[in-house]
């Protein structure tokens, strides 16, 4: 995909570009992302059009599975990273210049979002269908979903194995430890519809 944005910040835009940002606006998407590895199981079903930059995939993302952005994140699509521009990332695409349409276009298709380096939280977004859009669609909408965002910085999928660990034995010696943390209300298989849907209407604002 041509750099959008540098078209865009001329006020001008060619035809093979409109042409592209015409096929994939008419198009919406339905995404499944399932936290990899994950259990109880953690996932999401959200519609989003097809032309969304990656930028503001990552931020819709973000509020459906329950995490707070407070961490660099990476798309991986096949051998090719995307990302937001890092002056010390070498080989690493601008998240910016790519739309949806430009990396998944069938139904089937599958990338992997990682969130946070160094707990290394591995998504698999897969397109589940392709439909044209209508009127009627007014942008990202989360379906469906299970299971909690698992706390920040606990550690990756390891890490969060130890804390369930904990919380379920009372008499585990990091039990009290990460009650005061998480609270003694945490439902690892709690999810919120409203909620996710509520916070993707911030986006759309």
């Amino acid at each position: 995909m041509k750099n959008i944005e540098q078209f865009l910040n001329r006020g001008w835009v060619p035809n093979e570009v409109k042409k592209e940002l015409d096929e994939a606006a008419a198009k919406v998407y339905q995404l499944k992302i399932t936290l990899v590895g994950a259990e109880p199981p953690v996932w999401r079903r959200v519609l989003v059009p097809g032309d969304t930059n990656l930028g503001s995939l990552h931020r819709a993302i973000q509020y459906v599975m329950g995490w707070s952005n407070s961490h660099l994140h990476m798309f991986h699509v096949g051998k090719t990273r995307i990302a937001p521009r890092m002056p010390d990332w070498d080989d690493v695409k601008d998240e910016r210049n790519f739309m949806l349409w430009d990396i998944a276009r069938k139904t089937g298709s599958k990338f992997y979002y990682e969130y946070d380096m160094g707990d290394s939280w591995g998504h698999e977004v897969k397109v589940e269908a392709i439909t044209p859009a209508t009127p009627a669609f007014k942008g990202p909408e989360c379906l469906a979903g299970a299971g909690a965002c698992p706390p920040e910085d606990c550690g990756g999928i390891g890490g969060y194995e130890d804390l369930l660990a904990a919380l379920r034995d009372p008499k585990h010696e990091q039990h009290d430890e990460m009650v005061d943390w998480v609270g003694d209300d945490f439902d690892p298989e709690a999810f919120d519809l409203a909620a996710a849907n509520k916070a993707l209407g911030r986006r759309r604002r």
